[in-house]
């Protein structure tokens, strides 16, 4: 890889206005519900984000400009001045409860909600937004978070109400489900959760990927690399620059091969089965199958690129979706900026909020501004 450090540009960076809404992003990731906010009006702007892992918080810098604190939240409750803004929005993470994990109700990431809370308390924001899994709404935490906003607790001022909502039903070309919480101040009113506006016509994969060449032979990343916070990442590359396939072992091909369109590992012979796949001839039909055309994609998780994951592979080439591809099914625009390695661009595009659902809750808090 080069050893010649490029300047991180910002395609979507913007400055603050007379008319602005200003915006801190909390759990920010590389910025999938500040995409979507963007994408609502350009009178949101950023004041501040907050992101722990190094290479996301660079994708965002990248993308947005350089307003990233690159560190755990409650380092930056210590060393910074919250910023007073209209919107605080973000989403705490969600392993210590998710139906995908272990669902431990001791998980410290399970407090990280305590955090978000005092930067609510500090920024005095008009409007908040928290997204996470389901199951966050029958968590602990939640019905804490809600002790912490009533009358009586530590940020008394405000109320809220959290709905599930599928994002799939605002226009991305994904079935996934995500808890949003919409808080307010208690001087102004709910402003409601955004109306669904694709039920009975949801985008489909086939449109997603209309534009995306099917074959691809590429495996690794152009060789660039940029500064961020006094650290070198690979990057910062475009999403276009992203269409990347791997090296499969030959057994994994000849599985490939034998799933037909819409099928799973249910479909392939004795000889191609795993052990483990031998053994449990029930489970999950989205191991090792392919997405369909015509529907939704499922949910886009941060190991997409690994069919033995879920539903993952292409509706008719013989390998899993690429990064590009990926990226698209989340809505991201070809000329949005990451940065890192494959896995970790990997895991930023799999932990994003789908823009076409951020979208639609920035435009819904767009009406009260």
């Amino acid at each position: 890889m080069s050893n010649n450090p490029v300047a991180i540009a910002a395609p979507y960076g913007r400055k603050k206005t007379a008319r602005s809404i200003t915006v801190l992003d909390l759990f920010a990731g590389a910025g999938g519900l500040t995409q979507g906010f963007y994408a609502a009006s350009p009178r949101f702007v950023t004041e501040r984000a907050v992101e722990f892992e190094p290479a996301a918080a660079a994708s965002f810098a990248a993308t947005f400009g350089d307003k990233v604190y690159p560190g755990p939240i409650q380092d930056w409750l210590v060393n910074e001045t919250v910023p007073e803004v209209d919107i605080v929005i973000g989403g705490p993470p969600c392993q210590g409860f998710s139906q995908l994990g272990k669902q431990d109700p001791d998980d410290v990431r399970n407090q990280l909600w305590r955090p978000y809370a005092e930067a609510l308390r500090r920024a005095k924001p008009k409007y908040f937004i928290v997204e996470n899994v389901p199951a966050f709404g029958k968590s602990q935490q939640l019905q804490d978070f809600r002790d912490a906003i009533g009358e009586d607790g530590a940020i008394g001022d405000y109320s809220f109400q959290w709905h599930v909502l599928n994002a799939a039903d605002y226009g991305a070309p994904q079935a996934r489900k995500r808890a949003i919480l919409i808080g307010h101040r208690r001087d102004l009113s709910f402003p409601g959760f955004p109306m669904p506006t694709h039920i009975g016509r949801h985008r489909t994969v086939r449109q997603a990927l209309k534009n995306v060449i099917s074959e691809v032979s590429a495996t690794t990343l152009p060789e660039r690399t940029t500064q961020y916070a006094g650290r070198n990442f690979a990057g910062p590359f475009r999403t276009s620059e992203l269409h990347l396939s791997r090296d499969y072992a030959e057994l994994s091909l000849n599985r490939f091969v034998n799933i037909p369109a819409g099928g799973n590992r249910f479909d392939l012979p004795e000889s191609l089965l795993a052990r483990c796949w031998k053994e449990h001839k029930s489970g999950s039909g989205d191991v090792m199958g392919r997405m369909h055309w015509d529907r939704p994609s499922v949910t886009v998780r941060t190991e997409f690129f690994k069919p033995e994951k879920g539903r993952y592979l292409h509706p008719t080439e013989h390998r899993a979706i690429t990064h590009l591809e990926a990226a698209k099914l989340q809505g991201f625009p070809d000329d949005r900026l990451w940065v890192g390695s494959k896995t970790a661009i990997a895991k930023q595009i799999g932990n994003a909020v789908p823009t076409a659902l951020g979208r639609a809750i920035a435009e819904q808090l767009l009406l009260h501004f």
